[in-house]
């Protein structure tokens, strides 16, 4: 998309509006399972009432042991009325309890909530503290105590669960014949309380979890989003999230394309340091039956967070590999890494999965192949009619011998060229294939229906949710409700069906109440594809703002620049943008912490946890130096020179645009990591981001006098950089990029592998009330 599509956006504030209007608290919150106070002692009549229920309930909850790293709750509500507050879902502490349901108990989550009801009923006007806390009068001041959360946030997390209230029986009275009465029949209530704060202890400490709600666009550029500087796309929601949450300005992606980028993202490293960077021309994954992917000794996220008890899920994109040695090993499946649901592509989309767009899987390769196979054809047709003519002395073998040869070097390359649709656009739920190759038009649907499904039947326990959406890359796939909508065509009706998406599942979050008890993170894996275009649709790739360059440069801005937007409603700020260097990396550490783990000692983590950082805790981000890599090569590296004040970014390799003046690679599609398109800079290309963001005027030392202290500081980082890396097995070398028939994922006899899921649920996708965003 041109600067003249997209420019002249006067007011971005208006699409980020800041914080909304505070709304009331909840009441104060008292102890989870107290009794309520009467006004008489049941005792007998006539005896004197020595000590209160109030009293009893009193003297029993000092008795009872603490978590000691609890923190003070925090109660703020939600539009919807929903009451909330840090380490505890919607209700308060009683309904905490209630949220987190042991397998086969949906209704209060333990047993010591139906033995409060069963042994007392409250009186008329007093309120259970398990039971929802009535709305607050309108008006009334947030009490919210966010020193306490920073504390909390801030100390590391603890190696177990804390320990579980204990209760003490109450001493003996020292007048029996005058309260036995009385502690007789306040004794069953008075155990029943205890083991409620008992349990309600363990649920606490467990409530203290967040959801993680991380959603990830593939080939997003930043420039698209209203809140980022867009004001002729439809991004109303996204744009909601921003406002409602922490905008980070200087978010990077690892990497410049989807494999690498996203295994950087899971693992919290480099993808050089796993082996998911290019050490060729092959700088992603290629086939779902290919041997190469993401290790099985690499730690992701989602495996510490199942460890520490949450549910896992991955629906949508993976591309991080299938199987290693046989078709059912599954040793780089989702499954393998931490997630406990799959729904979606163990590949990624492309062209080739649209029977009407032109492939683009190795499409130079494929040519070369098809042409070889042409002049081959005809020149055994050639030696065939010349044997007939008797103008060549070949013998009808050696005809044959080369006809037979020519046959089978066809089969064997267009057995899976030929066939990429069904090959590679597939959907897997878990370890079976239910559909291929898949129907694009259904298949926007049926993610927004597992992800729906996946938020009800977990609403009661901690879940990490990762929705990986195969928007907007390329066939850019849009269901008819959303085509035309846009001001740019094909591009633009895709990502405002992909805002409606995000939509949906911020919907179904607050409709279950989940809202202040998730964290909510909306990111890109890596910059707009400048180069997407066709005569017939048009530019077909995102922008990337004021940044140079695109998807597959690693040097330049607009191929490693991403949106980056948490939201934590309660817990993180509202409305606060942070102009600090951060990673997709740093969302590992930031989850890990977050649900109660430790992050890997045994390894180099590149991330850093965004924690105090997105709280305001801190003003600097924790990164120094970030390096930026183009497969196994490194492109550029900055440096926060936090002291000054300023962001260099040193390039020590830039790729060769073409046409010349233009800012992509348009004669190959993709811009290179090394050889003849890209030009080697020495002395290196050194650029202060702070003043020239978009990286238009290179410094030199006549022009800035830190330029040589800058440049030997870079490199001394560089040094110390590359002394921590270690020498892997590269999973996308040609052999393991390779197609294996063996490998290849297949619903039903290989290789006539096809499947279709059922057709019963066309339009599930819709939100309950079947509204569509507005045409204003």
């Amino acid at each position: 998309m041109g600067q003249n599509v997209h420019a002249g956006r006067a007011t971005p504030a208006a699409r980020c509006a800041g914080p909304r209007a505070a709304a009331p608290p909840g009441p104060e919150l008292g102890v989870q399972g107290g009794g309520q106070s009467r006004e008489e002692s049941p005792g007998r009549a006539g005896v004197p009432r020595k000590e209160s229920a109030t009293a009893q309930s009193a003297r029993l909850q000092s008795t009872a042991v603490l978590p000691p790293e609890s923190p003070k709750v925090c109660r703020t509500r939600t539009e919807s009325g929903n009451a909330g507050s840090f380490g505890e879902p919607a209700g308060g502490p009683g309904r905490a309890a209630a949220s987190r349901p042991e397998p086969g108990n949906r209704d209060q989550g333990h047993p010591g909530a139906v033995s409060v009801r069963a042994a007392r009923r409250p009186e008329p006007g007093i309120r259970p503290s398990h039971t929802r806390p009535e709305p607050p009068p309108p008006g009334r001041a947030s009490k919210c105590a966010q020193p306490e959360l920073r504390e909390h946030l801030a100390s590391p997390p603890p190696e177990r669960e804390a320990p579980a209230r204990r209760v003490t029986a109450p001493p003996p009275s020292p007048a029996p014949s005058e309260t036995s009465g009385v502690v007789s029949d306040w004794w069953p209530v008075l155990v029943t309380v205890g083991v409620f704060l008992s349990t309600g202890g363990l649920k606490a400490a467990d409530a203290r979890k967040p959801n993680i709600l991380l959603i990830m666009a593939d080939d997003l550029g930043i420039g698209d989003l209203g809140c980022y500087g867009n004001d002729t796309l439809r991004t109303p929601n996204i744009d909601r999230l921003a406002a409602e949450g922490v905008q980070l300005t200087q978010h990077l992606a690892a990497a410049p394309l989807c494999t690498p980028s996203r295994a950087a993202f899971l693992t919290g490293r480099h993808a050089i340091r796993s082996g998911m960077a290019a050490s060729n021309r092959y700088r992603t994954l290629h086939w779902n039956g290919g041997s190469g992917g993401l290790p099985e000794n690499e730690t992701t996220f989602a495996r510490i967070l199942q460890q520490q008890g949450y549910t896992t899920s991955l629906i949508g994109k993976w591309h991080q590999g299938v199987s290693c040695r046989s078709r059912t090993d599954h040793c780089h499946h989702p499954l393998s890494h931490g997630f406990d649901y799959f729904y979606g592509m163990p590949f990624t989309l492309l062209n080739d999965c649209d029977p009407g767009r032109p492939p683009t899987l190795d499409a130079a390769l494929r040519a070369r192949l098809w042409a070889y196979t042409q002049w081959a054809a005809l020149g055994v047709l050639t030696a065939a009619a010349g044997k007939t003519r008797g103008l060549l002395a070949v013998s009808w073998t050696a005809v044959a011998g080369a006809a037979g040869l020519l046959a089978l070097w066809f089969v064997a390359w267009y057995a899976s060229f030929g066939f990429v649709g069904r090959w590679n656009c597939i959907l897997m739920r878990n370890h079976e294939v239910t559909e291929q190759p898949m129907d694009l038009e259904r298949t926007t649907d049926r993610l927004l229906k597992e992800a729906l499904s996946y938020i009800e039947r977990n609403k009661h326990r901690p879940f990490l949710l990762f929705m990986s959406f195969l928007h907007v890359q390329l066939p850019l796939v849009t269901t008819e409700r959303f085509r035309g909508r846009s001001q740019h065509g094909h591009y633009g009706d895709n990502v405002e069906e992909m805002d409606w998406f995000v939509g949906q599942i911020l919907d179904a979050v607050e409709e279950h109440g989940l809202t202040n008890t998730t964290l909510t993170y909306f990111t890109s894996d890596h910059g707009g594809h400048l180069e997407a275009r066709d005569e017939e649709r048009g530019q077909l790739g995102g922008w990337n703002g004021i940044y140079r360059g695109g998807k597959g440069m690693a040097g330049w801005e607009g191929g490693i620049r991403v949106p980056g937007i948490f939201r934590w409603p309660g817990v993180l700020p509202a409305g606060r943008k942070v102009h600090e260097p951060t990673s997709l990396m740093d969302v590992f550490p930031t989850v890990v912490r977050l649900g109660g783990g430790e992050v890997p000692q045994d390894r180099v983590i590149d991330g850093r946890s965004l924690v105090p950082l997105l709280q305001g805790a801190t003003e600097h981000s924790p990164h120094d130096f970030l390096f930026h890599y183009c497969g196994k090569y490194l492109h550029a590296a900055r440096w926060h020179d936090k002291d000054r004040g300023r962001l260099w970014k040193v390039h020590y390799v830039t790729p060769k645009f073409h046409p010349q003046g233009a800012g992509g690679c348009y004669d190959q599609g993709l811009c290179p990591c090394a050889g003849e398109g890209v030009t080697q800079h020495s002395p290196p290309l050194l650029f202060d981001l702070s003043r020239d963001p978009s990286e238009a005027r290179p410094l030199s030392a006549g022009s800035e006098p830190l330029h040589g202290p800058v440049l030997a500081r870079v490199a001394e980082a560089v040094e110390a950089h590359r002394a921590t890396l270690s020498t892997v097995p590269w999973q996308l070398s040609l052999s393991h990029i390779l197609w294996k028939p063996w490998l290849q994922p297949c619903c039903g006899t290989f290789p006539l592998c096809s499947c279709q899921e059922d057709r019963d649920h066309r339009g599930a996708g819709r939100h309950a009330s079947g509204r569509l965003p507005s045409d204003a």
